[in-house]
């Protein structure tokens, strides 16, 4: 059985997305970061970043428990534990960790600031804001040439790489982003929006989630409790 710490954030959807898409057990305990709880003992011992998703697995490689952090890190594992999506040759292995890389480096931090200055900054920085967001756009090309290419992001095969990158891109009006800009990329987002696994995964801890607009929340996300030594 393995033990997911996380909250439905699109970092925390890609771990539940990818367990649903494995068939692997697996039962969800909720780290509401609106309300603290990244920060409590239990939490940071698994995850020292303070972040969400973490898992535990009582049955690792060598039959002990093991617990990861990073959310491409576990779905690396979670691949090579049930075998499946990551790719079946070393080259085709290869080619969906650079675009697992490219989600993790870029995507992943790029459109966060995106939000952060579109939605949640205490004040609007028009600086900030154009930069982000055109960022955005730049990466949703580059997404949208790739799959120009290939069904894909990493070829013909559906993989960790997607399973990275497709909860992002839900957020898009958020971004400042119209995806019908990007029809190969709409096409691809439609597709694995369809897919029975991705629709579970993202629905779960979906209900729990509140939005983070009050000054308590955002004093616990992006004030000085972020930034204490732990």
């Amino acid at each position: 059985m393995i033990d997911v710490y996380s909250w439905a954030t699109p970092n925390g959807h890609k771990v539940h997305i990818m367990l649903e898409e494995c068939g692997l057990p697996y039962r969800v305990h909720g780290v509401d970061i609106g309300a603290g709880d990244q920060f409590k003992p239990d939490f940071l011992s698994i995850s020292p970043n303070n972040k969400i998703p973490a898992i535990v697995d009582a049955d690792g490689p060598d039959g002990q428990p093991i617990s990861l952090y990073e959310s491409g890190a576990i779905l690396v594992y979670l691949a090579s534990k049930a075998g499946k999506l990551l790719g079946d040759t070393d080259r085709e292995k290869f080619n969906t960790l650079q675009w697992l890389m490219f989600q993790m480096g870029g995507v992943g931090p790029m459109l966060g600031q995106a939000h952060h200055f579109r939605i949640y900054a205490p004040e609007q920085i028009e600086y900030a804001v154009n930069r982000y967001t055109n960022e955005a756009k730049r990466l949703y090309g580059v997404i949208d040439k790739q799959l120009s290419q290939h069904p894909y992001l990493a070829g013909n095969q559906y993989t960790i790489a997607d399973i990275a990158t497709f909860p992002w891109i839900r957020s898009w009006k958020n971004q400042g982003v119209e995806l019908s800009d990007f029809p190969y990329l709409k096409n691809w987002f439609d597709t694995i929006s369809e897919r029975p696994a991705v629709k579970r995964g993202v629905e779960v801890l979906a209900s729990a989630r509140r939005p983070l607009t009050g000054d308590k929340e955002r004093e616990i996300l992006f004030g000085s409790q972020q930034y204490q030594r732990r």
